[in-house]
């Protein structure tokens, strides 16, 4: 089969289209059919900075050099192990691959808990844009911060692949949402939700007086003093994107922070893909209260490509691979 191989640690050049063996699916593994995959910042982010660090963190912890990329996939169940019984060939799923690897290949292996019936109103491509952004926005606004109906949330970051997605969730869950985008991306966030939106530009939301319950933010930028000043007393503070410091100031230094007014400030770690969560977005979906926002599809043989489009940073939601039958 073919497939886009990290063949080495350095920019998005050393991603190659080469053909590779086909997987066999374990006893408990599913064999899918890729018909779309789409990309995460656990894809893009090795590009952004090339360092001795990075390059020993990839070849001797994450061991991604050697192997396809991709975590997200939709498609079409090929073949079934001897122990899995809620899926057979032919199920339309979407879901993660096995280790969030190998999802920008023809064929992908993954299990019955990282995948989910596709919704029925969704295409591949834009079912394809869901499962590790969206379960992200779902299991921060919900799990991690607790959302409550009527509350001012303000969503910082609205633009992109998981901001897209959390405009949406917590507009679904009851919120007043407040994003805070580009200009650009303005039209965009009040046609899927928000209320009120906030060029970055033009507007520091952080001086403008305004407080709110939650703030959940996808892109980090302001330090943690600053966040903790825009929230209302007992509000929380979130972080689930950024940089590397940027997310580790939150998680580290967030607790430490939180007030004995009630404020909360903390990071919400990775997002754990479970069948559960693809359900509940699935009906979301279905229900018409959540769409997936793509901006760019590329062929699998282009996804070098897609890399550099994404880390120019102006990305709308998600960024779709589409794999040739």
């Amino acid at each position: 089969m073919k497939a886009i191989i990290y063949t080495q640690y350095g920019p998005p050049d050393v991603l190659q289209l080469l053909d590779i063996p086909k997987p066999e699916p374990a006893d408990y593994q599913i064999l899918v059919k890729v018909c779309a995959a789409s990309i995460n910042a656990l894809d893009y982010r090795r590009f952004e900075g090339i360092s001795f660090f990075g390059r020993l963190m990839e070849e001797r912890m994450i061991k991604s050099v050697g192997k396809p990329l991709g975590a997200d996939i939709a498609g079409v169940v090929e073949a079934v192990g001897l122990n899995v019984k809620q899926f057979k060939p032919g199920d339309e799923v979407f879901g993660t691959s096995v280790g969030s690897k190998g999802g920008f290949a023809e064929y992908a292996v993954s299990v019955g808990n990282n995948l989910a019936p596709k919704p029925s109103n969704l295409s591949f491509e834009a079912a394809a844009a869901v499962p590790v952004a969206a379960v992200t926005a779902l299991q921060g606004l919900r799990d991690k911060a607790q959302i409550q109906s009527g509350q001012k949330v303000l969503i910082n970051g609205a633009g992109g692949g998981v901001g897209t997605f959390a405009v949406q969730i917590a507009k679904a869950l009851g919120a007043e949402v407040t994003a805070v985008c580009s200009a650009r991306n303005a039209e965009m966030a009040h046609s899927i939700g928000a209320s009120h939106v906030i060029d970055y530009a033009k507007e520091d939301f952080t001086q403008s007086g305004r407080r709110y319950d939650l703030i959940f933010a996808v892109n980090g930028y302001y330090p943690l003093s600053v966040y903790r000043r825009a929230l209302n007393p007992r509000g929380v503070y979130l972080c689930a994107g950024g940089t590397l410091p940027q997310i580790f100031q939150a998680m580290l230094l967030g607790p430490l922070m939180t007030s004995k007014n009630g404020k909360k400030l903390g990071s919400m770690g990775i997002a754990r893909i479970n069948q559960k969560d693809l359900l509940c977005l699935k009906e979301l979906f279905e229900a018409g209260k959540v769409a997936p926002v793509v901006d760019k599809t590329y062929p699998l043989n282009e996804v070098p490509d897609a890399m550099r489009y994404l880390l120019e940073g102006h990305a709308r939601g998600k960024i779709v691979v589409r794999v040739p039958s």
